[in-house]
C-alpha cells in the first residue's frame, strides 16, 4: 500500500511543482514520473522496514 500511495502522491506533487514553475506538458509528465518513482521507492523501503520489524 505504501508503494502505490507513494507513487500517486509523488506524481501529483511532481506534476504540481512543474506546473507551478510554468513547465510545458513534457516537463509536467517528466517531473510527475520521476517524483512518482522516487516516492514509490521510498514506500518500498518503508514497507520492507515495517515487515522486518514485525517478523
Amino acid at each position: 500500500m505504501f508503494v502505490i500511495a507513494g507513487a500517486i502522491i509523488g506524481a501529483l506533487l511532481g506534476g504540481g511543482i512543474a506546473k507551478r514553475r510554468k513547465g510545458s506538458l513534457a516537463d509536467i509528465l517528466q517531473y510527475g514520473f520521476v517524483y512518482a518513482m522516487m516516492f514509490a521507492i521510498l514506500g518500498l523501503f518503508i514497507t520492507l522496514f515495517i515487515n522486518r520489524q514485525l517478523v
